[in-house]
Parts: C-alpha cells; sequence; structure tokens
C-alpha cells in the first residue's frame, strides 16, 4: 500500500525521472502535488503497470492533482552534462514549471541536487512507497513514451516504438547496420557488450 506523504500539513511534490539508461532520446522528469486525500488503488510504480493501465492512471492523475509540470533534458544536454546531472536537471526544470511551490519534496533514488532552498528526503524505489512519487513516475514515462513514438516515425529502424530508447539486441543491432540518429547520446556505449543487452 502506497503511502499518501512523508510530512503531514505540507505542500509535498514527489519527483522521479525516465530515460536515463536509453541509448536515445532525452531524459524526461515530472513534479507532481497531490492532495493529502487523494486515493486510487491502481496507482503503483510505472514498471509494475501495463502501458494501458498508466495512460488510464495519467488522466487521473492530471485531473486530480494540485499541481504537476514535466522537466524535460535533451540528448545534447545528456551528452554536455553527463546523464546523472542531465537527471537532477529534469527534475529540477519540472519543479520550475509547478505553479504551486512545494514546501518539501520527495525524490525517487539515493541522489539528488538540492532545490533552491526546499527540503528533500531522497527515497530508494520511491515510486513503490509513495504516491506522488508513483504518480512523477506515470507521467515521466508516459510523456517520453509519447515522445519516443514521434522519434520512431522519424527513424523506424531502431524500433523505438517498441524499446523506447533502452539497450536491446534488436535496437544495437539497427546502431551497427545503419549507425547513429541525431537522437543517439553519443558518450554513451552505443554497441555495448552484448551480455548487457536486453533481449525484449
Amino acid at each position: 500500500m502506497l503511502l499518501p506523504y512523508l510530512k503531514e500539513n505540507c505542500v509535498e511534490a514527489g519527483c522521479d525521472e525516465a530515460g536515463r539508461g536509453c541509448l536515445a532520446g532525452a531524459v524526461y522528469a515530472a513534479a507532481v502535488i497531490l492532495p493529502p486525500d487523494f486515493k486510487n488503488e491502481l496507482l503503483n510504480d510505472s514498471k509494475q503497470l501495463t502501458e494501458k493501465q498508466r495512460y488510464a492512471l495519467r488522466e487521473v492523475i492530471e485531473k486530480e492533482a494540485v499541481d504537476y509540470a514535466i522537466g524535460i533534458v535533451s540528448p545534447e544536454e545528456i551528452d554536455k552534462i553527463n546523464i546523472l546531472n542531465a537527471s537532477f536537471l529534469a527534475m529540477h526544470r519540472a519543479l520550475d514549471a509547478l505553479k504551486v511551490r512545494p514546501e518539501h519534496l520527495l525524490i525517487d533514488g539515493n541522489r539528488f541536487r538540492k532545490y533552491q532552498d526546499v527540503a528533500h528526503t531522497t527515497v530508494v524505489k520511491g515510486d513503490g512507497k509513495y504516491m506522488s512519487i508513483a504518480a512523477a513516475s506515470i507521467l515521466a514515462k508516459t510523456y517520453r513514451d509519447d515522445y519516443m513514438q514521434r522519434l520512431h516515425e522519424e527513424f523506424p529502424v531502431y524500433d523505438w516504438n517498441h524499446n523506447k530508447g533502452y539497450p536491446t539486441r534488436k535496437h544495437r543491432e539497427a546502431i551497427r547496420r545503419y549507425g547513429e540518429s541525431p537522437y543517439h547520446r553519443k558518450t554513451f556505449n552505443l554497441l555495448g557488450d552484448t551480455q548487457l543487452t536486453l533481449d525484449l
């Protein structure tokens, strides 16, 4: 059962990112402030949900959240500042875009770069523990999936409509055969070690 918040009587925003381990495309992050009495039985870590459930929940979250926003960091920026810094920057951009200022942040993971003067708590596997982080994971994942679908229409050879830019065997074989696209992260090990590829 997911917890509604960490700090009571406080405007708390959950943050999560999607696309950190990908070979191509931007990294996306979301920040979500849910009402303290928010309830939804289906809400969970986006990785535990089907695609259909994620998109259905996105509608609920966007309708019922106090506020939400998306932050994006491009592949070019990722190559300049590295993926860890890009993940922090995407979260900061999402927080910048919120209309309601949070008093506390719940961050998925174990590292974060302080945002302005707002207190934060990092939570390992937080998307399976707190509602606001789970909601952020769903928004980050679905918005990034929409983006990768658009890129797939431009470059169908990489199978991005299925792998979303992750290092699958099919994706790496396409890089070998057709070379890099403008959306590939140049500082990543694009061809990789075959043992590390995901066979999806």
